[in-house]
Parts: C-alpha cells; sequence; structure tokens
C-alpha cells in the first residue's frame, strides 16, 4: 500500500511541476539541432543546423518566440535565418503546434521568406529542463518547389 501511496504522490508532483511550465508569464530559452531534411529543393541533399530560440507565454500554454538558425549545406554554402512565431501546447502535455514567419538567407545571395509549421514534444527532465523532439515543414514563399523542405529538431529547453 505504501508503494501505491507513493507513486501517487510522485505522479501528482509530476503532473502539477510540468502543467506549471506553460502558464503566463514564463520565459523560454532554447537550442536545437536541425537537419535530416528531406528537402524539396533540388540543390540540397543533407543539411545540419542549429537554432537558438526565446520566448514568453503571454497567456496560458500560448508562447510567442523569436528564432535565428544557421544551416551547413554542402560545400561552402550556409544559410542564415531569423524569424518569430508561435507555439500553442494541447492539453498541458507537452504537445504543441507552431507557425511562424522565417527569413533565410542562403549564401550566395538566395533570399528566400518561408513560413515555418511544426508539431512538437516537450519531455521534462526536471522543473526547468526538457528535451524537445519536433517535426517541421517550412514553406517557402519565393520558390516552393526549391525553398521548401520538411525535416526534424531535437531541442533542449529552459522554462523559468
Amino acid at each position: 500500500m505504501k508503494k501505491i501511496l507513493t507513486a501517487l504522490l510522485l505522479l501528482l508532483a509530476v503532473t502539477t511541476t510540468a502543467r506549471a511550465q506553460f502558464k503566463q508569464g514564463t520565459y523560454y530559452v532554447g537550442a536545437s539541432l536541425t537537419g535530416l531534411n528531406m528537402s524539396y529543393s533540388k540543390n540540397t541533399d543533407f543539411q545540419l543546423g542549429l537554432n537558438a530560440d526565446a520566448g514568453y507565454f503571454i497567456i496560458d500554454k500560448l508562447m510567442l518566440h523569436g528564432t535565428l538558425g544557421i544551416d551547413s549545406h554542402p560545400g561552402d554554402a550556409k544559410r542564415f535565418t531569423m524569424g518569430g512565431g508561435a507555439r500553442y501546447y494541447f492539453l498541458e502535455n507537452g504537445i504543441s503546434l507552431g507557425a511562424g514567419l522565417e527569413f533565410s538567407h542562403l549564401s550566395p545571395g538566395i533570399d528566400n521568406l518561408r513560413l515555418p509549421f511544426e508539431v512538437g514534444y516537450t519531455y521534462y527532465l526536471n522543473r526547468h529542463v526538457a528535451i524537445e523532439p519536433a517535426a517541421y515543414y517550412r514553406l517557402s514563399l519565393n520558390d516552393f518547389s526549391g525553398g521548401s523542405e520538411v525535416g526534424v529538431r531535437l531541442g533542449l529547453g529552459f522554462y523559468f
């Protein structure tokens, strides 16, 4: 009986702390690796990127955030991105949907405006630190076939 009661109290503590992280007024800082893209572009086969995010929950379960990123492409090409968006967390279980707008510059001289969409999950390691896997689709407004891409990312987030 003691084991069952201890397990129930532990479960209550875990769900209470996870729920509190998506409350209004919470700040977010995160970094993620992106890549394994299945790009629509015939110019890219594989890329690996690093993104930095910062956000703020304006209401419960809704975060506004900004993103900066760099992607490495085969050869010497690099893509720099910056943008912003919103992420909504469903039922306080960690599943989220996000959308936004980003500007990307692929050297040498290819600029692109894209609409990124993502579905992700937040798994808390402790009260503040979380692992955040996600799948994304970035729709290019300038060059649909050459600039749109699908991929996955693995992030580490800090909620405070």
